[in-house]
């Protein structure tokens, strides 16, 4: 797996001790559905994996499968906190929803009218983005996870390098997955609330839902007693890994949550708006918008179940991805951060919600599970989904295997780096992405890229080096010097960016 890839990876409580309430009668359509998901659990080797089910305005299935730590005897139940992942983007979209409804801003305001910080690189563009354009990707902005993802930047610096950003396409003409402007959307909710984007989401999502267990942030998720371990397969074996942070980008992934607490959160939207008692959080006009197509969606920004599902039209409301399957309109969202993977789907016209967290990384049972709970409600005949999506999945595998295969293929063989490697050595910074640092240790090069992007570098061929992480589970990456016209080292390109040396 390489860098590229982690950093694309789209995007991410207290525990309640309250005894649950029992669930609602579980329809006979999901009569087997618990040994069902326990094969697909073992068929794709989850090592932890939650599924909750709600139908009618009631949670009829809710269960745990696995280990949250691999080799550790804790188990898997419906309250175990899981990283929600991209999930949260959906509760960001609902926090803008319910300003509106206050009347304290609209879906269309300019952004600089409640940010007047805020800039891209062109300035008519900038005076041009509405609110609504942070929540549906398609800004004209490139994906930039490389502002945020493992780097010691704040919130606001991570959203101000955007005017550094060449723009990728015209505004609205293009869908392009971009999290710094969910962001962007956290700091709008707090400069219009007066109160930031996490204790806004608690306060005004979690608390009245009656989700006791989630929290906005892993920033407290140590004094958590019920945890879920992220894991990664490297070199074909599980492993646990360190969680990654997203704190800088909250509200584009960083809630914690269980299956349980998340079921409360469709409850609500399925019941347009009301939580539980009758007290509603969103107006139905805003619970409608949330949910209204905004932006078309290519091939090349949605989901390889596209091939299974065969979609006739794909699209993104505020916060939810959407395609028809089987004549109902689905509004879906996945979450994915190292080592744990999410999906939140709904039929709303059939009252249907599905929820299912896991601890492997881009272990897609998740899309499998959701479509068989989907089938079995609506009564459709009976697909084996995680056969084709484990049949699916294992040939993008092999075909991402073979190009690499093809690039390792295209190494020159016999060269040697143009000149001795102290002269590799350096500060390269980017006005855009930061600072990496090439140094020399034990007679070879060691690059150092923020926090999660450190290892040492192999020669490849000529000025280009292969960087093998210490965090295993991100891959590699080739490294490329460039010379200036007297022969010194001016610049490092990495994937992400192109660094310049500063001048001693």
């Amino acid at each position: 797996m390489t860098s590229s890839r982690v950093l694309t990876a789209l995007l991410i409580g207290t525990m309640s001790l309250a005894a649950a309430p029992p669930l609602a009668a579980q329809p006979r359509a999901l009569d087997g559905f618990d040994a069902q998901v326990a094969q697909a659990v073992a068929d794709w080797k989850a090592t932890g994996l939650a599924i909750a089910v709600v139908h009618n305005g009631e949670i009829v299935f809710e269960q745990g499968y696995g280990v949250r730590t691999l080799g550790a005897p804790g188990k898997v139940d419906a309250r175990t906190l899981f990283a929600v992942g991209s999930t949260t983007k959906a509760m960001t979209a609902a926090a803008i929803g319910m300003l509106v409804d206050e009347g304290k801003l609209a879906w269309d305001d300019p952004v600089t009218k409640h940010l007047p910080w805020f800039a891209l690189k062109d300035p008519y563009v900038t005076r041009e983005i509405r609110v609504r354009d942070l929540l549906t990707h398609r800004a004209g902005v490139p994906n930039t996870d490389q502002l945020w993802y493992e780097q010691p930047f704040t919130t606001r610096e991570v959203i101000e390098r955007l005017r550094f950003v060449d723009l990728e396409t015209s505004t609205r003409t293009h869908f392009t997955y971009q999290n710094v402007m969910y962001a962007a959307a956290g700091e709008v909710v707090a400069a219009v609330s007066g109160m930031p984007w996490s204790e806004f989401v608690r306060t005004r999502l979690f608390e009245p839902l009656g989700m006791t267990g989630t929290i906005p942030s892993a920033a407290t998720l140590a004094r958590q007693p019920n945890v879920a371990q992220p894991h990664f397969v490297i070199d074909g074996t599980t492993e646990t890994i360190r969680n990654a942070s997203v704190d800088s980008v909250a509200p584009a992934g960083s809630v914690w949550s269980s299956v349980h607490d998340m079921s409360l959160w469709l409850k609500m939207l399925l019941a347009k708006g009301q939580a539980p008692g009758g007290r509603r959080l969103l107006s139905e006009k805003t619970i409608a918008e949330l949910f209204t197509p905004q932006t078309m969606v290519g091939t090349d920004g949605f989901y390889p179940t596209r091939l299974l599902t065969q979609p006739h039209w794909m699209t993104y409301g505020l916060g939810w991805f959407q395609h028809d399957y089987a004549g109902e309109q689905i509004d879906f969202h996945t979450g994915s951060i190292d080592g744990m993977v999410a999906i939140a789907g709904l039929i709303r016209a059939r009252n249907i919600g599905v929820f299912v967290l896991a601890n492997v990384d881009h272990v897609e049972v998740r899309h499998a599970l959701l479509y068989t709970a989907f089938d079995r409600l609506l009564g459709r005949p009976a697909r084996d989904w995680s056969t084709e999506m484990r049949r699916l999945y294992e040939g993008l595998a092999k075909e991402g295997a073979e190009a690499e295969a093809t690039a390792t293929a295209a190494r020159v063989k016999d060269t040697r780096p143009s000149m001795p490697l102290d002269r590799y050595a350096g500060t390269y910074v980017s006005q855009l992405s930061g600072t990496v640092t090439i140094a020399v240790r034990d007679g070879r090069l060691h690059l150092t890229y923020g926090s999660g992007f450190v290892g040492p570098l192999e020669h490849w061929h000529y000025d280009t080096f292969r960087a093998k992480w210490d965090a295993r589970w991100r891959g590699t990456a080739l490294v490329t010097f460039a010379l200036d016209s007297a022969g010194q080292i001016a610049a490092v390109k990495l994937p992400q960016d192109t660094f310049t040396r500063r001048s001693k």
